[in-house]
């Protein structure tokens, strides 16, 4: 029944910038091995805008585009927090209204833990 219960969560898609392409690797490995993610893609040559302490900021980043689920997502944002070098490091989820079941299914199948 638990097994069945983790099935049924939302599937997510967790956005995280990194600031380059090694911790980029490091976080998405660690999440797709730990279970918090079934996928992680890495898009590099993004350029972030932003106002942080006052300052208008530009940095070059990578984005993570990170695949769970919502009975994941608490463990994930820790984790993420964990491993990330930023003090305020962007972690923004929005559900899967709808896709391709074989794939929601693999995404579910992909995360938590196993019994």
């Amino acid at each position: 029944c638990k097994r069945n219960q983790l099935l049924d969560s939302q599937a997510l898609v967790v956005y995280c910038s990194c600031p380059d392409q090694a911790i980029a690797e490091r976080i998405a490995e660690a999440v797709v091995n730990e279970r918090l993610a079934a996928c992680v893609n890495l898009i590099s040559g993004l350029t972030s805008i932003y106002r942080w302490e006052g300052q208008l900021q530009r940095d070059a980043e990578l984005l993570l585009i990170i695949k769970t689920r919502s009975a994941v997502y608490p463990q994930l944002e820790a984790r993420l927090r964990q491993l990330h070098p930023y003090q305020l490091p962007e972690i923004i989820a929005l559900p899967i209204h709808t896709g391709s079941a074989d794939y929601l299914n693999w995404i579910a199948a992909n995360t938590g833990v196993l019994e």
